[in-house]
């Protein structure tokens, strides 16, 4: 019955989208059949005071009524522009992740579970909840170092919030697999795919030990840098369910006026955040994915702080050599490396042609040269690269629209604090000097070591890899000449698991549809 279940929950939701207007601010004109007769009667249940609404309050009206595991997937979903289109992921980015406190008792509760000691002797003293987010609230606390009492950040779990969002997510994969099936050019996609990454990102974001590692290996990575920082983790006080962080005294970014005011230098810090936030991306390959200013302070020397680790992301070396030369490449307008790249990563399928590919490049590359360098997004000039990729069958990739959203974000924060923000010569020293160590005779040099590294690691698998390729060769020929064979529990499992598939999909069906009839008796 869990299927029924999320059916009914996927009923509601989509009852509570189509009352705030999310579904009537959709571009309803532009569809045919079925679907714009299903927009039209959208329109006639919407409420009144949300078709006056702009379209990104009536979303946020919603994901309210919603709950926290919908405030996360709208989260979540502003990742990845590359599903919903830019327009809707730039709303849901606008989402303000703030929600009511829960009980002191509850706080009290998950850090005496979590760290097995009571409050009282983990803290001087704990403070009322000072924010509070879809996932975790924060608290003010104070700590005793070496008798001295120091103000930290406590950061304290949802109660309930694990077993809400495992239940609505039954729900997003049932949306998920119905748009699979009944959406065929939804495939390329891979809704499915995009929700299990959901699940993850989120279930590891509900781990505070993870979020206490990512702050640890930011920081180390960052330890030497000019004028960006991560708070310290207090690891003694730090669980599953608690993160204990230095407390920082500071101005958030989202405060401009603020800023000025304090007598920051605002040119300076956009261009530190700029340059930081690709140091950690090209460098180290591993950057925050959430640097909104509500998530970044600036300390009264001008230092810019990072908080809520929550989601981060990560580039091999591969695609971080992508990016540098993608970069460079328009930068030079040498269009054909630009191509070249995309194929050497792998991402494009070779059944395409370069030069075709190279031209799609160029229509892109062309119009920016000219133009004043502070009119030219570089985060935009990503977003159209992804489009033209799309036309040549380039697989949507997880980490590259993370990144393409990250600098979307970056950029935007930048140009609040400087209206005429370069973001090319901001960027220049840092991807220069990437493309120096990496591209240039030190990054062949440092290739060729691990080349030699990889030889011999395969010299030494060499008698392993010989044992197995005997015993694949052994059973392909016993598949040719007998033919692939399943035993009888793995053929009556399939069978059960598409029977299985098949019937709940259309009692799901009927359950949506049963539902729609009785709301519309009940609002006749």
């Amino acid at each position: 019955m869990s299927d029924v279940g999320a059916a009914l929950r996927l009923v509601r939701a989509g009852w509570i989208m189509v009352r705030e207007g999310v579904v009537a601010a959709l571009p309803g004109d532009q569809l045919a059949g079925l679907p714009k007769f299903g927009w039209r009667v959208a329109r006639l249940f919407t409420r009144r005071r949300a078709l006056r609404a702009g379209r990104s309050d009536r979303l946020a009206a919603a994901i309210a009524r919603l709950g926290p595991s919908y405030v996360k997937l709208g989260q979540f979903l502003a990742t990845r522009p590359d599903v919903v289109g830019n327009d809707i992921a730039l709303d849901l980015a606008l989402l303000q992740d703030r929600m009511e406190t829960f009980p002191m008792a509850d706080s009290v509760a998950a850090i005496e579970g979590s760290l097995g000691r009571p409050v009282g002797e983990l803290f001087l003293s704990l403070g009322e909840p000072v924010a509070a987010a879809s996932i975790a609230q924060v608290h003010a606390a104070e700590v005793d170092r070496d008798g001295t009492p120091t103000k930290v950040a406590v950061k304290v779990i949802r109660p309930g919030v694990r077993r809400a969002f495992q239940r609505d997510l039954q729900s997003y994969f049932l949306a998920a697999r119905l748009q699979e099936h009944y959406i065929p050019a939804t495939r390329r996609l891979r809704p499915v795919e995009v929700t299990r990454t959901l699940a993850q990102t989120t279930k590891i974001e509900m781990d505070l030990r993870l979020e206490a590692a990512a702050l640890s290996e930011l920081g180390e990575n960052t330890r030497e840098d000019p004028g960006f920082r991560v708070p310290a983790v207090d690891w003694a006080r730090t669980g599953r369910d608690v993160l204990t962080l230095e407390w920082i005294d500071g101005i958030k970014m989202s405060d401009v006026e603020a800023m000025a005011a304090a007598g920051h230098d605002l040119k300076a810090i956009a261009a530190n955040l700029v340059q930081s936030f690709l140091r950690h991306t090209l460098r180290d390959g591993f950057f925050h994915a959430d640097m909104h200013p509500g998530n970044l302070f600036v300390e009264q020397d001008g230092t810019i702080v990072g908080v809520d680790f929550g989601i981060t992301g990560r580039l091999g070396k591969k695609e971080r050599r992508f990016l540098a030369e993608i970069l460079y490449g328009f930068i030079t307008r040498d269009y054909r490396r630009v191509a070249e790249v995309h194929f050497e990563a792998g991402y494009v399928p070779r059944i395409h042609n370069v030069d075709a590919f190279a031209q799609a490049i160029r229509a892109i590359g062309e119009p920016i040269h000219g133009q004043p360098a502070e009119t030219i997004s570089m985060a935009r000039l990503l977003t159209l690269l992804f489009e033209v990729t799309d036309l040549f069958d380039m697989q949507t990739r997880t980490e590259l629209v993370l990144l393409q959203k990250t600098m979307v974000v970056v950029e935007g924060v930048a140009r609040t604090l400087d209206p005429h923000f370069n973001m090319w010569k901001t960027s220049e020293p840092v991807v220069g000097e990437w493309i120096r160590q990496n591209l240039g005779p030190r990054g062949i040099l440092e290739d060729a070591r691990e080349g030699v590294g990889a030889f011999v690691s395969l010299a030494r698998q060499a008698p392993e890899l010989a044992h197995r390729a005997e015993r694949l060769s052994r059973e392909i020929d016993a598949m040719a000449e007998n033919g692939l064979r399943f035993d009888e529990n793995t053929a009556r499992a399939i069978g059960k698991a598409e029977a299985r598939a098949t019937r709940w999909g259309r009692v799901a069906l009927w359950v949506i549809a049963l539902a729609l009839v009785w709301i519309a008796i009940r609002l006749g």
